[in-house]
């Protein structure tokens, strides 16, 4: 059997001590992806080595990726798309006549 040493498993296991996530505070079946109800309430909890232990709230889903990531800053809106030129590359439709 491949069994991994005592010492590496918790070397692995220190390492996450501290880290932080959102669980969403909304009523249903489980977990859910952060995507599906952005605007619900943000419990925050912190790892400590054994369990998830509670940190602190957020109202939402961009509040509390502000406490996940502080060092982030937040993307900037998409510059509009180019205004391409009329032609005729095989990417593009032909032209209907006028």
């Amino acid at each position: 059997m491949d069994d991994e040493p005592l010492s590496r498993w918790a070397e692995r296991r220190d390492a996450r001590i501290g880290q932080l996530r959102a669980v969403p505070l909304a009523n249903g079946g489980g977990p859910r992806g952060a995507h599906v109800n952005p605007d619900a309430p943000r419990a925050i909890q912190r790892w400590n080595g054994h369990l998830w232990e509670p940190y602190g709230f957020a109202a939402n889903l961009a509040e509390a990726k502000r406490v996940l990531f502080p060092g982030a800053e937040p993307a900037p809106d998409p510059a509009p798309a180019p205004k391409l030129a009329p032609g005729t590359g095989r990417h593009r439709r032909p032209q209907a006549p006028r």
